[in-house]
């Protein structure tokens, strides 16, 4: 008797993450990353960040194989794939599919010129009404700075996909894209419904470029004979969604309708939301998309806080600082140290230009280091501080857009699995956390057999999702915390407007 699982892969910046999910269940019966060591950046300039998408493609064969052979599965038990990527990432092939150029990531911040110079000429006002966004540092903007400054390579484009567009076409040998895609990459008119012609008109770009557009749930296109074998698959299973990282780890955590708020803590943090309003900040410090769900007769809307420097800060600390411990005993050192951590203050922007800071790029810096007083906890406590208030600041403009953040899902993963990380997010916040086992190569399964038909909808797909634990504001300390968020805050003007 055949096996029903569902297939999620999961493409990060650090890795890519294979997951196989008993459709029944929803139990993850083997899972598997590659590379074992952290996936390279190329950074030829500073402030630049670039990957190879074969290498994306190399490790997700990999990591397909590996579930295969651990669950013992064959080709005919996996029903559907989902596919998770990482964000913003431009992609450019030719007509036979070959790629073009190393694909320019999320966190390069070569194209933010190249925005905030569409958003002042094609107009501000015009931009937020159709794009919610400004064009900013995205996939579109991207995209001019390759045809303006390596114009051989522009000529030559036939399609630009996002970092899951490129794997479901090397899984099935078609160029697709959907809507929240586009809108990620700021491609989409939220007022035409279609794409968006008024950046793409401004920067030069045609239309044609864009991959065919395909709902975000659906049977968007099927595993090829050829690669069928070489993986281990049915040909043609069906590959039955796609999204943003962030988006998908919405999902991953069954968060898809308005008040409804995810959280992620890895190399960057990312807070997102869900609106059932249209509605974006003026300032584009947080970003308006299209969530997995949205349709012309259904605004379902994702607001993304991102902060870049989030774990990698404490990766940082704990390469530099405490390299002899791991990093629940760093957590226990900072547990010691009071709230505030003496007066010593971390702003957490050392990983490229931030957007809630409208794309200036500040570093990371100390404030009030005291050789006589501090002391690696110290340092340690104060860079997850810092972490957090970065993630208030934001929240704070989240809710002056009318999003009410009363409750935070969160895998447990990263930084959620701190302790103190989870319990100054709640008591600054005011919001309770609930902490998941799940992760979006997981996440990618599930919504695949949303995808595929094979749940009904997303209630009885995440109906097995189980809290980890549960968070509450810490009410006796509130008064403190709240008061070196207001230090930070202070710190951080003074930064700015230097």
């Amino acid at each position: 008797m055949g096996k029903n699982y569902l297939l999620g892969i999961d493409v990060g910046s650090s890795s890519v993450k294979a997951a196989l999910v008993e459709a029944k269940t929803g139990t993850c019966i083997a899972s598997a990353f590659y590379p074992k060591d952290e996936e390279k950046i190329i950074a030829v300039r500073t402030g630049w960040a670039e990957q190879e998408p074969e290498r994306w493609w190399k490790n997700t064969k990999l990591a397909v194989k590996k579930v295969m052979s651990d669950a013992l599965a064959s080709g005919d038990d996996v029903m559907a794939i989902g596919i998770s990527y990482q964000m913003h990432g431009l992609v450019c092939v030719d007509k036979k599919m070959r790629v073009l150029r190393p694909s320019i990531i999320w966190c390069d911040s070569r194209a933010v010129p190249y925005g905030e110079k569409a958003f002042r000429e094609i107009g501000e006002a015009q931009c937020l009404e159709h794009l919610l966004n400004s064009p900013g540092n995205f996939t579109a903007s991207k995209l001019a700075w390759v045809k303006e400054n390596e114009p051989s390579i522009f000529e030559q484009i036939y399609k630009i996909m996002l970092p899951g567009d490129y794997i479901a076409m090397r899984l099935s040998g078609e160029a697709q894209t959907t809507v929240s895609g586009l809108s990620e990459g700021i491609m989409w008119d939220f007022k035409e419904q279609r794409p968006a012609k008024i950046v793409l008109d401004y920067f030069g770009i045609s239309d044609n470029v864009i991959a065919d557009i395909v709902p975000t749930f659906s049977v968007q296109c099927n595993v090829s004979e050829k690669i069928a074998k070489e993986l281990g698959l049915k040909a043609g299973t069906p590959i039955s969604y796609r999204a943003g990282d962030q988006p998908n780890n919405a999902v991953s955590l069954n968060v898809f309708n308005p008040g409804e708020i995810a959280s992620t803590a890895g190399t960057s943090g990312v807070v997102y939301g869900v609106l059932g309003d249209t509605n974006y900040d003026k300032k584009s410090r947080v970003n308006t998309f299209a969530h997995v769900n949205y349709g012309t007769d259904c605004t379902r809307l994702g607001v993304l806080l991102c902060i870049n420097g989030t774990g990698i800060l404490n990766s940082w600390v704990h390469k530099n600082i405490t390299p002899s411990i791991d990093y629940p005993d760093m957590d226990n050192m900072a547990t010691k140290i009071p709230i505030g951590s003496d007066g010593l203050v971390v702003l957490p922007f050392g990983n490229g230009s931030e957007r809630v800071l409208e794309n200036k790029e500040t570093g990371c810096s100390f404030h009030g280091l005291s050789f006589t007083k501090h002391t690696s906890a110290h340092i340690i406590r104060a860079a997850q501080e810092g972490i957090v208030f970065s993630f208030c600041y934001g929240m704070e403009i989240m809710q002056q857009m009318g999003m009410n953040i009363e409750k935070i899902h969160a895998g447990r993963a990263n930084m959620f699995k701190s302790t103190l990380f989870r319990d100054t997010l709640a008591t600054v916040s005011g919001a309770v956390i609930d902490v998941y086992k799940t992760d979006g190569a997981e996440g990618a399964a599930k919504a695949a057999g949303i995808g595929a038909g094979i749940y009904a909808d997303n209630n009885e797909a995440f109906c097995t999702l189980e809290s980890f634990a549960h968070i509450e504001p810490d009410v006796k300390h509130q008064e403190d915390y709240v008061e070196a968020y207001q230090r930070w805050k202070q710190i951080l003007k003074t930064q700015i407007n230097q």
